[in-house]
C-alpha cells in the first residue's frame, strides 16, 4: 500500500501525517509522550489536516494531559524485592544467585524467584526475565488462536511476539500475520484476549472503521472496557496503547 510521511506544526505541537488509500482522516494520540498521528486519504492537504487538528486541539490535550498521569514502572535493576508483573498479578522478585541452571519460577500468588550463577550482570538478568515472558506468552496465545479465529472466520497464517513501543499489536491483511506485544504477558488475561481478537478482525478489516468496530461489537461487546483497562494500566519504563 503507498503511504507517504510527514509532519506539521500546530499551535505547538508535532503531528505526523501519514497518506494512505484510504477515505477518511483518523487522528490518534499515543503513549508515552502524546505523540499526534493522523492518516488521511491521500488527496486532503495539510491546510485540511491542520483545521481537523484544531477542532480537536482540547480532545488532543486530554489524551496528553492522561497520558502523563498514567503510572509508570521505575526502570527495573533486577533485584530482589523490586515488583514485576505477570497476567495482571504483582510479584515481588526474589534475586538467587546459584550454579546451577538459570531460572524463572512463580511461587504462589506473590513472589518471582530468579536463579542465576554468581557475578551475571543485571541487563543478563533481565534477558532471562524477557526470554521466560516470551515462553509463557507463546503457551497463552494458541488457545486464543484456536477459540477466535473460528469465530470471526480467519486463520492467522503466520503470528509472532515483538517488544513494541508504540502499540499492543500489529497486523498485516495480506501476509495474514498478526503480531502481539510482549508486553501483553504483564496484562490481565482479557487484555490479551482482546488484542488477540481485535488483530485477527484487522484480517477481514484492516481499518478501525464501521465495518471493524461492528465485527468487535459482535463477537467481544465489552472490548471497550477491557480496551480502558489496558491503556490504564502502568506502563512499562521502556516508553511506549492502542
Amino acid at each position: 500500500m503507498n503511504t507517504e510521511t510527514r509532519q506539521i506544526v500546530v499551535n505547538g505541537l508535532v503531528i505526523q501525517i501519514v497518506r494512505k488509500p484510504i477515505k477518511n482522516l483518523h487522528l490518534g494520540v499515543y503513549p508515552p509522550n502524546g505523540r499526534v498521528r493522523v492518516a488521511a486519504p491521500l488527496q486532503v492537504s495539510d491546510a485540511a489536516v491542520r483545521r481537523a487538528v484544531i477542532g480537536k486541539l482540547g480532545w488532543i490535550k486530554r489524551q496528553r494531559a492522561r497520558f502523563d498521569a498514567q503510572p509508570r514502572e521505575s526502570a527495573r535493576e533486577m533485584v530482589s524485592g523490586e515488583s514485576h508483573y505477570f497476567l495482571g498479578r504483582r510479584y515481588r522478585l526474589r534475586l538467587i544467585y546459584s550454579a546451577g541452571t538459570p531460572t524463572v519460577l512463580l511461587r504462589g500468588h506473590t513472589r518471582m524467584e530468579v536463579r542465576v550463577r554468581p557475578g551475571t550482570p543485571p541487563e543478563q538478568r533481565e534477558r532471562l526475565l524477557n526470554q521466560w515472558y516470551r515462553g509463557q506468552l507463546r503457551k497463552l496465545v494458541p488457545p486464543l488462536l484456536e477459540k477466535w479465529q473460528p469465530a470471526l472466520g480467519v486463520i492467522a497464517v503466520e503470528w509472532g511476539i515483538k517488544k513494541m513501543k508504540t502499540k499492543w499489536g500489529a497486523s498485516n491483511p495480506q501476509a495474514r500475520r498478526i503480531w502481539l506485544n510482549l508486553e501483553l504477558v504483564k496484562k490481565p488475561a482479557q487484555c490479551l484476549e482482546y488484542i488477540a481478537a481485535h488483530e485477527l478482525a484487522h484480517l477481514l478489516e484492516r481499518h478501525h472503521n464501521d465495518r471493524f468496530i461492528a465485527i468487535m461489537d459482535r463477537h467481544l461487546p465489552q472490548w471497550r472496557s477491557i480496551r480502558q483497562e489496558l491503556n490504564s494500566a502502568p506502563l512499562a519504563h521502556d516508553t511506549w496503547r492502542y
